[in-house]
C-alpha cells in the first residue's frame, strides 16, 4: 500500500475509486465501505483511501476531541490488510476545514485525485459547517460523469455499529462487544517503562506500559489478557487504574505475565483479548491486596480465552 502525506494532483494514469472517512477503529462499518470500494476497482484501476491523521475534532471542537480506538499507526496497518492500493493520510487542518462541501468534492476530490468513483458512509457528513452530505456527493460526482455510492449502516443487534458504539462499550469494559464490533480484539500497546515497583515488592512484577497519547483505555480495573512480546504469547492480567491502595496518583497500565522472567524496559508488548475481572479499589492493607492478586491469577488458567 502507498501512503500520501499530501494531496498533490494524481500524475498516474491508472484511475482512482476513493472511499473517505476516519476510520477509527476500522471496525465492522468501515469495513463494509471498504469492500463497496473495492468491488468498483477494475483492473487497471487503483482503490485508495483519503483520511486524516488527527481526528478532526482535533481543529473543529477542541475541547471535545473523542479518545482513539486505534492509534494512526494502527489504523495504517488495519487499512493496509484491507487490499487497499493508496491511502492519503492527511493532517486535517485550517485549509480543509473552511473549504465548502462542493469546493472539497470538485478540488480534491475529483480535480486533484481524479476519482472516478466516490464511496462513503451514508450518515457521511463534511465540508464547512458540515453541509454536504452522501446526497451532495452523488449530485456533484454525477454532475461531472463520475460516480457515487452511499453504503448504508451496518446494524448489530438493531443498533448502527459506529466508532461511538465501540468507545461506549471499552468505557464500560465490556470488551467482548467492543471485539464483536471491530470484527478483532481490541489491542493494547506500549513501551515498557520504569514505575514504582509496587508489583515486584508485593511479588507480581509487572511491566509498566507507556501507551501512546490519545489511546483510548478501557474503564479502571483488572482484567485476563494475552500478551505479546518477540513473538511470543503470555498469557497475563493488566491492572489499569491509580493504585489506590497506596494512595491514588497517575493511571497506569501495568502488565503481570505469567511465567515471563524477562527484563523488557524500553521494549514494546501488545495486549489483547481483554476480559473484565473486578474493579479498582483500595484495599486495607499490602497483604489483603496480594491475597486478591492471587485470587485474580487464578483467571490465567484458562485453558483458552474467548473474544465473544
Amino acid at each position: 500500500m502507498k501512503i500520501h502525506h499530501a494531496i498533490a494532483p494524481r500524475a498516474s494514469d491508472r484511475p482512482l475509486v476513493l472511499a473517505i472517512g476516519f476510520f477509527d477503529g476500522f471496525h465492522r462499518g468501515h469495513r463494509e465501505i471498504v469492500r463497496a470500494l473495492l468491488r468498483l476497482r477494475r483492473p487497471g484501476y487503483r482503490a485508495a483511501v483519503l483520511s486524516f491523521r488527527n481526528h478532526p475534532a482535533t481543529y473543529l471542537r477542541p475541547d471535545a476531541v473523542p479518545p482513539l480506538i486505534t492509534t494512526p499507526e494502527e489504523r495504517v496497518d488495519l487499512l493496509a490488510r484491507s487490499g487497499i492500493d493508496e491511502l492519503y493520510l492527511v493532517p486535517f487542518d485550517a485549509a480543509l476545514a473552511e473549504l465548502d462541501a462542493r469546493s472539497f468534492l470538485e478540488e480534491i476530490v475529483l480535480d486533484r485525485l481524479a476519482a472516478r468513483a466516490l464511496v462513503v458512509g451514508a450518515n457521511f457528513r463534511f465540508g464547512r459547517a458540515r453541509t454536504g452530505d452522501a446526497a451532495l456527493c452523488a449530485e456533484v460526482m454525477r454532475e461531472r460523469g463520475a460516480d457515487a455510492y452511499a453504503v448504508p449502516p451496518l446494524l448489530d443487534d438493531g443498533e448502527r455499529v459506529s466508532s461511538t458504539r465501540v468507545r461506549a462499550a471499552i468505557a464500560h469494559g465490556e470488551m467482548a462487544t467492543a471485539n464483536r464490533l471491530l470484527c478483532e480484539p481490541y489491542a493494547l500497546r506500549g513501551r515498557v517503562v520504569l514505575g514504582r515497583g509496587l508489583g515486584h515488592d508485593l511479588g507480581f512484577p509487572t511491566a509498566n506500559l507507556d501507551v501512546p497519547s490519545g489511546k483510548m483505555l478501557p474503564k479502571e480495573g483488572v482484567y485476563r489478557i494475552t500478551a505479546r512480546h518477540d513473538g511470543r504469547d503470555y498469557r497475563g492480567l493488566v491492572s489499569i487504574g491509580t493504585n489506590p491502595t497506596f494512595g491514588a496518583g497517575a493511571k497506569t497500565v501495568e502488565a503481570w505475565l505469567q511465567d515471563f522472567r524477562k527484563t523488557v524496559y524500553g521494549e514494546e508488548i501488545a495486549l489483547r483479548d481483554f476480559a473484565f475481572i473486578r474493579e479498582q479499589r483500595a484495599f486495607a492493607s499490602a497483604d489483603e491486596l496480594v491475597a486478591q492478586m492471587h485470587d485474580d491469577a487464578t483467571h490465567v488458567q484458562f485453558p483458552a480465552f474467548t473474544t465473544s
